[in-house]
């Protein structure tokens, strides 16, 4: 995928230098060379479809070192794109490590409250943002802990039981408080509407949308822990903050030891820094985008009246659901037969990088750090782009980069709606995708729900050799659906009601051919539950999970959730799960089985749910081994799990 570089002579011909705003010789009208780099991204992007637009060279885009403040995202369609085979790189320059970044830096903190120790900044009046980036590391929105006996939910919001709370009805801007929920496989966010003595009202469809389905507020699948989010009075715990968007405010708490006079205090402004996507007919080609770091987004569509009615993964329920019953609240609290037709309208959490309707794009040794939600989507439905073309992703691929300390996931490929699995056009398939080498660690701080690497519906996958660490859910997750869009359906869905909402396919899903191979996944599913360092769904014809190096997941090491089907794993090691190193849920007559799980090392020997010889399923030559005694291919395959070559010892956790 990635073409041989060219003679310097000819590289030369196509390349563009451009500096960040106010460097010294930046000039647009210049020749944009080194010693004259143009001043701005426009004039870059402008003389760059110039230059491709003749179809003759490879182009270059070269950054000098320096942070690169966007007011707006940068967008790359079909008039970006490379011609007859050549490339347009955006890179860095030699030496430089240049920041796109979508945020303001905040300074002029002076003190507001000498006895709680909070600062303050001015700020521009109507900013917003759910993100505070201090020193590099996600600050905590101001909030307290609530018990759940501290409350008596209901279909309207809550009841206050707990005295000491009482002074909550005389907060201001009260529409700026949330109540968190961090249940098991969800962590949902809502937004208040008012509070009145001891009653709270949550705002709407947020507080409908969160309390049907599954894992609700009112009825989770373990016990819940609750937050409220969000009001100047909550700040009372050094690394919290609060920002009062009317007022222009921004206040701080800064830790112990910290000289905020000294920090670097970021706040996001963008929801997204680029865009890169054309249209069906019209894709964006031949990108490569090297050596960037990618920082400073927000996402602000949980604190607005739909909340994050979170199901997983960063799918969320979004708008007002017509088939919810009115007494949804008592009647579908474990799932209904209407809570069915709101599946195929869930909606998917947007990165902040974003790539549809596009062929032969490359991310190579670039930086994902403190951003507002996914870093990268490739491929996901219409409305996670901004571009409004979703789904399309052909020939991408992600390579030595490193995601991390960010609000949302690592990298997600693929939709969850209709056309993802079966496309009304076959161009929106997503396939020949290859995230290799890459680091995905300490991430999805704010949606706990969300995974390091996810993939719902693509054809020809290839997750080869990435680090994934620290986690609060899912470590790699492939497969999407439980099931009910493989042809013939699920029995369990038939049951639940959803084919009265949607057809029973004949045909399979567009997911095949996936190989997880070679990665290094350790402390995972360490937050949330219901997961495992590998997740499974639904049938993926080709599907391979090879030598694979798994440590230390909170609850299981390979699970094959719902539907999961066609699968191989072999040769991997699972050491120190919390739960069994293999499960597969098989219950409920869903069509989990045809699983082959050989050679396998497990320091924990429990397996559940794969029987040899049953449901299609072969488990033989897997071995329990001990942590001081480890076999010399057991061995091999840890040494060998994660990046390779030069990646293999890249700065990391």
């Amino acid at each position: 995928m990635t073409r041989p570089a060219q003679p310097e002579a000819r590289a030369a011909v196509g390349t563009i230098v451009v500096a960040p705003a106010g460097a010294e010789d930046a000039d647009d009208t210049g020749p944009g060379s080194e010693g004259r780099p143009l001043a701005t991204l426009g004039e870059a992007q402008r003389r760059a479809r110039a230059a491709a637009a003749e179809g003759t060279h490879d182009v270059t885009v070269e950054f000098l070192d320096g942070t690169y403040r966007l007011t707006s995202p940068l967008r790359f369609d079909a008039a970006d794109s490379g011609r007859n085979g050549h490339t347009v790189t955006w890179r860095a320059a030699r030496g430089a490590a240049p920041v796109l970044s979508g945020a303001t830096p905040v300074t002029g903190w002076e003190i507001d409250d000498a006895a709680t120790g909070v600062y303050r900044a001015r700020v521009s009046a109507g900013s917003d943002s759910r993100q505070l980036y201090v020193d590099g590391k996600l600050a905590r929105r101001a909030r307290i802990s609530v018990l759940p006996s501290d409350i008596t939910l209901t279909p309207t919001g809550f009841t206050v039981e707990n005295p000491d709370l009482a002074y909550l009805a005389e907060l201001p801007d009260q529409r700026r408080i949330e109540l968190q929920a961090m249940l098991s496989f969800t962590n949902r966010f809502a937004p208040v509407e008012s509070i009145s003595g001891t009653t709270v009202v949550m705002r709407q469809p947020a507080w409908d949308n969160n309390t049907w389905g599954y894992d609700v507020v009112q009825a989770p699948f373990r016990t819940p822990q609750f937050f409220l989010l969000n009001s100047r009075t909550f700040l009372d715990e050094p690394g919290e903050w609060y920002l009062d968007p009317t007022a222009g405010t921004l206040y701080y708490k800064p830790l112990p030891g910290q000289d905020i006079s000294c920090a670097r205090v970021e706040l996001p402004r963008l929801e997204s820094l680029v865009e890169v996507g054309g249209t069906y007919d019209e894709p964006a080609r031949g990108l490569r985008f090297e050596g960037l770091t990618f920082s400073g987004t927000t996402w602000l569509h949980p604190g607005t009246s739909d909340g994050y009615a979170n199901q997983q993964t960063g799918a969320f329920i979004s708008g007002v659901q017509p088939h919810r019953p009115p007494d949804a609240f008592a009647s579908c609290s474990a799932g209904c037969r209407e809570f069915e037709a709101s599946r195929n309208g869930w909606a998917q959490a947007p990165a902040a990088v974003q790539v549809s309707a596009a062929a032969d794009i490359a991310f190579v040794g670039c930086a994902f750090v403190n951003l507002g939600s996914v870093g990268l989507g490739i491929g996901n439905d219409a409305g996670a782009h901004a571009t409004g073309v979703g789904l399309g992703a052909h020939r991408v691929a992600v390579v030595g980069s490193t995601f991390t300390a960010s609000a949302g996931g690592g990298i997600m490929v693929g939709g969850i709606g209709p056309d993802a699995h079966h496309p009304s056009d076959p161009r929106m398939v997503n396939c020949d995708i290859v995230l290799r080498d890459n680091r995905v660690y300490a991430t999805a701080l704010d949606y706990l729900d969300q995974g390091a690497i996810v993939a719902s519906y693509v054809t020809r996958l290839a997750v080869e050799h990435n680090y994934v660490s620290d986690m609060p859910y899912i470590g790699i997750g492939v497969g999407y659906g439980w099931g009910a869009n493989d042809p013939g359906g699920s029995p369990e869905y038939a049951g639940r009601g959803l084919y009265d909402f949607q057809p029973i396919y004949d045909t399979p899903t567009t997911l095949s051919d996936v190989r997880v191979v070679g990665n290094h996944v350790r402390n995972v599913v360490q937050t949330m539950h219901d997961a495992g360092g590998i997740y499974t769904l639904s049938a993926i014809p080709g599907g391979v999970i090879d030598e694979n190096h798994c440590e230390n997941s909170g609850q299981l090491g390979l699970y094959f959730d719902e539907g999961s089907r066609y699968l191989s794993a072999n040769r991997n090691v699972f050491a120190g799960t919390a739960g069994q190193w293999a499960h597969a849920n098989n219950q409920s007559g869903n069509h989990t089985g045809d699983l082959t799980l050989t050679g396998n090392f497990s320091t924990n020997p429990a397996i559940t749910g794969i029987v040899d010889g049953q449901r299609g399923n072969v488990t033989r030559d897997n071995v329990t081994i001990t942590a001081d005694a480890v076999p010399g291919e057991a061995a091999r395959i840890i040494d060998a799990a994660g990046p390779t070559g030069k990646y293999r010892d890249a700065p990391g956790p």
